[in-house]
């Protein structure tokens, strides 16, 4: 099992409480009507064989319904393409669940979800949602869903038996990155309300620690309010944290980029056919100047990676971390005529040079791995807390880029606050 975790190819997948567009691909543009091809391709007959073997032959007749048999031959079309965690197909049900969730209402445990060789994962919880604090972690493999194995099953599935009422229990099975045995971890759901933007000034110094959650509808708005109060506060360096980042929207990740950069391409969208369209960097950006760092993680995805990939090719900061989960598709939704819908991935996102985010991820300029016991900080756990306390802190991470932004090695600094013993 250890030797298939480090071996495992990432793929990002549908989200357990957000919508599509923040984890299994940026989502892009609007509902298009399907058209049905008027001629079957060479070679499908074999299908409508198939088909009517199973309707005359097979022995559980009560379960011959043409809708499910459909459905089913669908998803193997998809499943086909060898796109898992990005195009998927979606019945009128789920597509109704997921408009509803973009529209910013829904309950669940936190976190997202993704596939890793055909292993459902989590790829990050959020900041304090129910997930984080009853210890699900980035990186741990879903075996099981209140006792019930589903390492076989659909995301589609082991999405809905998360899924529940407000006050709820949920109990999964997982396996974290580098324990030998699983745990169970029981979760109350709740309402999830994650905000984009967090930030504080490190103890003791000029360093500030922005936590950029998610690129939802006003992470660009919230982003330039929290670094104008950054610079206000007389920061000569900040830290910006997009771990266990899952993305979101195009706009966003295009804007918040666009506050650390003067000129260029933030990324480029390439076509099926290879065509490619640049996406400039937006004037005005309020942070063109201010030495920075980024911190990334395997939960950094979708417009976390074109943040990252933004900033490391106008060597703008150095990253700090671990490669990110390596997902950047345009998800197109081609709505069918009985209300289902195709999502499927019509372009993908490249970084500002033209390199390729999908299933590459983003490499860290400095590799840090946060070991089993590491605790990944946010600006509100660091807020009260001391010089000291910070050094002595699990998140090696952070300390390496304080390190990294300021020249100097983290105790060094801590030594020269603290007076000498008389």
């Amino acid at each position: 099992m250890q030797v298939l975790k480090k071996q495992m190819a990432h793929r990002v997948a549908l989200l357990l409480i957000v919508a599509v567009a923040f984890g299994s691909g940026t989502l892009f543009g609007g509902v298009v009507q399907a058209r049905a091809a008027e001629d079957a391709p060479s070679g499908f007959e074999i299908f409508w064989q198939a088909w009517g073997i199973i309707q005359d032959h097979f022995v559980d007749r009560a379960i011959l319904d043409s809708k499910t048999l459909t459905y089913g031959a669908i998803e193997g079309l998809v499943r086909a393409l060898g796109d898992e965690g990005h195009t998927t197909f979606l019945t009128a049900e789920e597509l109704e669940r997921q408009r509803s969730d973009m529209a910013g209402s829904f309950f669940g445990i936190g976190a997202q979800l993704g596939v890793r060789d055909g292993l459902p994962i989590i790829v990050a919880p959020f900041d304090g949602s129910p997930a984080a604090k009853a210890g699900i972690k980035a990186g741990d493999i879903i075996l099981g869903v209140d006792g019930e194995d589903v390492t076989t099953s659909s995301l589609d599935d082991i999405v809905e038996r998360v899924r529940g009422p407000e006050g709820t229990e949920v109990t999964l099975t997982v396996l974290h990155e580098d324990a030998t045995a699983s745990e169970e971890i029981t979760v109350v759901r709740g309402e999830i309300k994650v905000a984009a933007v967090s930030w504080t000034m490190l103890p003791e110094s000029k360093v500030a620690f922005l936590r950029l959650s998610q690129f939802s509808a006003n992470a660009q708005s919230e982003i330039v309010d929290a670094l104008q109060e950054i610079e206000a506060a007389g920061a000569e360096g900040v830290i910006v944290d997009v771990r266990n980042n899952p993305g979101g929207l195009l706009a966003q990740a295009v804007g918040v980029t666009s506050q650390f950069l003067e000129r260029g391409n933030v990324l480029q969208e390439e076509s099926a056919t290879g065509r490619r369209r640049a996406f400039r960097v937006q004037r005005g950006g309020v942070a063109q100047d201010i030495p920075m760092v980024v911190l990334i993680n395997p939960g950094s995805a979708s417009s976390a990676e074109i943040f990252a990939g933004a900033v490391q090719d106008h060597e703008r900061g150095q990253l700090i971390g671990e490669t990110t989960f390596g997902t950047g598709t345009v998800l197109q939704s081609f709505e069918l005529d009985d209300g289902s819908a195709l999502l499927l991935g019509t372009s993908q996102w490249l970084t500002a040079d033209g390199r390729l985010i999908r299933k590459q991820g983003i490499a860290p300029d400095i590799e840090v791995t946060l070991g089993p016991d590491g605790e990944l900080l946010t600006p509100d756990t660091v807020r009260d807390m001391t010089a000291t306390e910070l050094t002595e802190s699990g998140d090696t991470q952070l300390l390496t880029a304080i390190e990294t932004l300021t020249g100097l090695p983290l105790r060094d600094q801590t030594a020269e606050q603290q007076p000498e013993a008389q």
